[in-house]
C-alpha cells in the first residue's frame, strides 16, 4: 500500500464554532485550515477549555 500524503496547510485561518467531542458542546476556537490528503478543507484547533484537538470540515470554496 502507497503512502498517503499528510494534510498540507493552506496559510489561512478559521474563527468559528467546532465541536469538542471530549467536552461535548460546541466552542469558539481558530484555528489553521488544511487541506486532507482526500481534497477536503478542513479546520484544525485546540478547545480552549480541555485542550483536546479540534476538527471541522469546510465547504468547498
Amino acid at each position: 500500500m502507497a503512502d498517503k500524503a499528510p494534510a498540507t496547510e493552506t496559510g489561512e485561518t478559521y474563527s468559528g464554532e467546532f465541536y469538542c467531542v471530549k467536552c461535548k458542546e460546541k466552542r469558539e476556537a481558530e484555528g489553521k485550515v488544511v487541506v486532507s490528503e482526500n481534497g477536503r478543507r478542513m479546520a484544525k484547533g485546540k478547545c480552549p477549555v480541555c485542550g483536546t484537538n479540534l476538527n471541522r470540515i469546510l465547504g468547498k470554496s
